[in-house]
């Protein structure tokens, strides 16, 4: 049991069961995992007009580590309520919920049978007007990028690849960062993969 699941189960009854995994993950790094003031995140598949879903880079990332923008829930706040706050914090976009993808749980490779250290909880949302910038300019948003649902495997393999160098900015190593960012864009692939 998590503090997450009645909820999870209040938003697969209004947007669909989501594809529920378990990851194992290295841990060298401290935001967003060990952060203080988040419980989980929720990611944002934005869905563009033109049916591809967006990309972002933030400033201080790694030259190509373009990913899913993603958002914390903060303690006390609901996965709904988080979703719809980060959605206008780092696009400025209105949009529609259509699908609930997934609800990943992170343990560490070191305990893979302890209790989740973490949760991303995926979103099909679909753009129904603003205009595309970032409102919270402490994301630090650099660049936004469209791609083909079909690209986030690629998209993965980059993340991936990312060298390993240690970050005052994550508080770890990039590496870490990219193969836990990965999980994520290879999840919702095979989510929305199933919607067509």
């Amino acid at each position: 049991m998590t503090e997450f699941d009645q909820e999870v189960a209040e938003l697969a009854g209004r947007y669909g069961e989501p594809r529920r995994v378990d990851a194992t993950i290295n841990d060298g790094f401290f935001d967003p995992i060990h952060n203080p003031d988040r419980v989980g995140e929720v990611c944002m598949i934005v869905r563009r007009p033109n049916r591809k879903v967006l990309l972002s880079i933030k400033t201080f990332y790694p030259r190509g580590a373009y990913r899913l923008p993603t958002g914390g829930i903060h303690h006390g706040e609901g996965i709904f309520d988080a979703l719809v706050r980060e959605t206008l914090e780092e696009t400025g976009l209105e949009t529609t919920i259509r699908r609930f993808l997934a609800a990943i749980a992170y343990r560490p490779r070191s305990s893979p049978d302890g209790p989740p250290i973490f949760h991303t909880f995926a979103f099909l949302l679909d753009e129904v007007g603003g205009m595309l910038e970032a409102r919270d300019r402490e994301e630090r948003i650099e660049e936004y990028r469209e791609v083909d649902p079909a690209e986030l495997p690629a998209v993965a393999d980059g993340l991936e690849r990312v060298t390993s160098m240690h970050s005052v900015d994550i508080g770890g190593d990039w590496a870490d960062w990219g193969r836990f960012r990965a999980v994520a864009h290879r999840v919702v692939h095979e989510a929305l993969a199933k919607e067509s």
